[in-house]
């Protein structure tokens, strides 16, 4: 089973060897790089690539590792042990009927193989991490309620992301094959945006590129990445806007830049830009 890009996606060489070889070695693969450069893109496309089921955790500072395995839900089991289950079907005395099981649960106790994204992996502090890397390395966790220990049928593709916005801990990085995804150069970039505009013209694509990384070269709190790249191409295919423009009149400028900020420091509200 290998993954060899997609219609949608472009996989240049390093990058097609390292997931290559996660896949085949059944390892954690964790991406780096810049927002915006497909971290979380690739584990969709290697799920639709591969005709896999996906399962995804969007992780948050709040998060525990267990919570992403399984949840006992006490207070639902309270209340139908009170007044009755109804025609729920649940059994008050049987505690399965009243776990929940999060992406990692239902990935393990899945029949079929499936693709597993841990997304923003930074956002969680250090002990979260180590958890999680224990279970998805041991392909295992323990529902503590019941001390019974689920064992992954078929180990999943496990891709995390982390935007590096806090460090994460060498036992972490020990066990995963890591991978840092470069901010494309401009060549590199025109495969890209050619792979969902194939039929734009070049010199409309040449202008367009120019224009986009002289804007990534000014000290924008959030600098323009690919996908704004390709939001911004797109409008002005929609608009039927024939020349990308320059300076102060680029066409559509808020989906290139987001923040506040940024969008007032293009307009020449707070400095000049060296266009």
């Amino acid at each position: 089973m290998s993954f060899e890009g997609t219609g949608n996606y472009y996989l240049n060489p390093e990058l097609r060897e390292i997931v290559h070889i996660a896949i085949s070695m059944e390892k954690p693969l964790l991406l780096t790089g810049e927002a915006g450069t497909g971290k979380t893109q690739l584990a969709f496309e290697v799920s639709r690539a591969l005709g896999l089921a996906m399962e995804e955790a969007r992780c948050k500072s709040t998060f525990k590792g267990e919570e992403l395995c399984y949840n006992y839900d006490t207070v639902l089991r309270l209340n139908d042990s009170r007044f009755g289950s109804g025609k729920s079907g649940r059994d008050v005395d049987n505690i399965w009927d009243y776990l929940n099981f999060g992406p990692i649960g239902r990935a393990f106790r899945s029949e079929d193989r499936r693709v597993l994204l841990l997304d923003e992996i930074d956002k969680t502090d250090s002990d979260t991490q180590d958890n999680l890397l224990d279970m998805l390395e041991d392909g295992s966790f323990v529902i503590r309620e019941i001390n019974h220990k689920v064992s992954a049928r078929v180990k999943p593709i496990i891709i995390i992301t982390s935007n590096a916005k806090r460090e994460l801990s060498d036992p972490f990085l020990r066990r995963c094959f890591c991978h840092h995804i470069p901010f494309p150069e401009m060549e590199e970039m025109s495969k890209i945006v050619r792979l969902h505009y194939p039929d734009v013209p070049e010199p409309f694509l040449d202008a367009s590129l120019t224009t986009f990384y002289k804007l990534r070269e000014e000290s924008f709190e959030k600098p323009p990445a690919t996908a704004e790249l390709l939001d911004w191409i797109g409008s002005m295919r929609a608009a039927d806007i024939k020349a990308p423009g320059a300076g102060r009149s680029i066409p559509n400028i808020g989906t290139l830049l987001k923040r506040t900020q940024d969008l007032l420091k293009f307009k020449g509200v707070r400095g000049p830009l060296r266009f």
